[in-house]
C-alpha cells in the first residue's frame, strides 16, 4: 500500500463506499476550526497514549494541516505493526482547496 493517499483519490474511497478510517492528527482548536466529515480527531501528541482506540487490521487515512504531521503518524503507526496506514497529502488545506471549498482555509 502505497504511504501517501491524495485528496482526490479518498474522495473516490467515499464515492466508492470503502471502509476506512479518517483520523485527523491536528489539534481541538484547529478540528473545530476546519474539518473532513467523519474524521476522528486524535491529536498527534496523544496517538501514542490512545493508539488502542485503532485497529491496526483497518485502511486508516491520517491528515492533518498541510501533511507534514501526518506523515510522521502514518510513519509511527507503520513501525507499530499498521500496514494499512496512507498520510493524506497535503492534508485538510489540500482536500478544501481540491474537494470540498466549503470547508475553511486557515
Amino acid at each position: 500500500m502505497e504511504f501517501e493517499i491524495s485528496a482526490g483519490q479518498v474522495k473516490a474511497l467515499r464515492k466508492n463506499g470503502e471502509v476506512f478510517m479518517l483520523l485527523d492528527v491536528r489539534e481541538p482548536w484547529e478540528f473545530e476550526t476546519a474539518r473532513i466529515e467523519g474524521a476522528k480527531n486524535i491529536p498527534m501528541g496523544d496517538v501514542p497514549g490512545r493508539v488502542q482506540e485503532l485497529d491496526p487490521d483497518e485502511h486508516i487515512v491520517v491528515v492533518c494541516h498541510h501533511g507534514v504531521r501526518s506523515l510522521t503518524v502514518t510513519n509511527w503507526l507503520r513501525q507499530q505493526g499498521f500496514e494499512k496506514v496512507q498520510s493524506m497529502r497535503g492534508g485538510v488545506d489540500g482536500w478544501a482547496r481540491t474537494v470540498d471549498p466549503k470547508v475553511p482555509l486557515y
